[in-house]
């Protein structure tokens, strides 16, 4: 069977809750009969099985994941959504003070199974509605970061996210969902997959090679994988062959797979949604510079969005975000220079 990303959250998620009825999610619209799903159909539906395990909230985040930290300490497994991903700034304490470290704090004596689900991704909403915030957790202890790319990789984390005892913060791009009649999105990208009827995850912290090449290694996730993938192809024609590596796990991060690859190319490109100052990209380079700086090439490039909120304008947007040919652009810089 084929699913969008959408469906397969939702599918893992009702899986989960049927196999285990400590398993609940908590959020706000996400079982109003009539409504959505959330604010993009994940959990359609779920309430005519699981009324009493999908909980509507009042628009407070904070009470979302105080709920959900609670809730998580006395055994429940809760699945808390934001409508957006820029939300969970509203329970920074809840998330970053709580949810993160009190596993820690307890000596390991607590378990805080608490799955955090918030939508990512520039999509004509205005700055306030289009953050990736993947740089904000990753600075933060105790929490592990998935950042599915595929339906397939999405449900597959989603079980191994809400079986894991500590918390997951799931970021999933808005252009990726593949939801469809009034939630649909426009610049939507196919990232649907064939989907196994067996039970399967996707173990965190484990990359995936997308595409093997020999001259760069493009390190990508989310929506970026996506046009990574759009600019090696470009590419290919014209005698450049690049290897694109998908984390799928920002944290832990899978560095033995990135190295392995970086040995191979000598050259690495870090293509992100989020602003360069401070990113993904400067984590993961210096991570290689640390490790391998003998093998490298070429500098490590990084390609992400300029260093400013995310515009409302169309046509500004389509600047501020990466897209495959910029992408392009800069592979072909490398070569040349290097």
């Amino acid at each position: 069977m084929r699913l969008g990303i959408a469906e397969a959250l939702r599918k893992a998620i009702h899986g989960e809750m049927a196999n285990d009825e400590n398993v609940f999610c908590i959020g706000e619209d996400i079982g109003i009969p009539g409504g959505y799903g959330g604010a993009f159909t994940v959990t359609l539906g779920l309430e005519k099985d699981f009324r009493e395990r999908i909980i509507d909230t009042p628009i407070s985040e904070i009470g979302i994941f105080g709920a959900a930290c609670g809730a998580a300490l006395m055994g429940m497994r809760p699945i808390a959504d934001v409508q957006y991903g820029d939300f969970l700034l509203c329970a920074m304490d809840q998330v970053v003070d709580q949810i993160a470290k009190l596993r820690y704090m307890s000596g390991g004596k607590l378990k805080m199974p608490v799955v955090m689900r918030a939508p990512v991704g520039v999509t004509g909403r205005g700055a306030q509605h289009a953050q990736c915030l993947e740089p904000y957790f990753m600075s933060c202890p105790g929490i592990k970061i998935v950042a599915p790319a595929t339906a397939y990789d999405a449900m597959g984390l989603l079980r191994s996210a809400v079986r894991d005892d500590d918390p997951v913060l799931m970021f999933e791009h808005k252009l990726l969902y593949g939801s469809k009649g009034i939630r649909a999105e426009s610049g939507t990208v196919d990232a649907s997959s064939e989907i196994p009827e067996e039970d399967y995850t996707v173990p965190i912290g484990k990359g995936i090679v997308r595409r093997e090449g020999e001259d760069v290694t493009i390190i990508a996730s989310l929506l970026m994988m996506h046009f990574s993938l759009q600019a090696a192809e470009m590419l290919e024609g014209e005698g450049i062959s690049c290897e694109v590596i998908d984390p799928r796990t920002l944290w832990p991060l899978d560095l033995d797979l990135i190295l392995q690859s970086v040995r191979k190319t000598g050259r690495v490109m870090i293509v992100e949604e989020s602003p360069k100052q401070g990113g993904v990209g400067a984590e993961i380079g210096v991570q290689v510079c640390e490790h391998i700086p003998d093998y490298l090439l070429a500098p490590v490039t990084r390609v992400a969005a300029p260093n400013t909120p995310a515009p409302f304008s169309p046509a500004l947007e389509k600047l501020y975000v990466p897209q495959p040919e910029r992408i392009a652009d800069r592979v072909r810089a490398m070569m040349e220079e290097y």
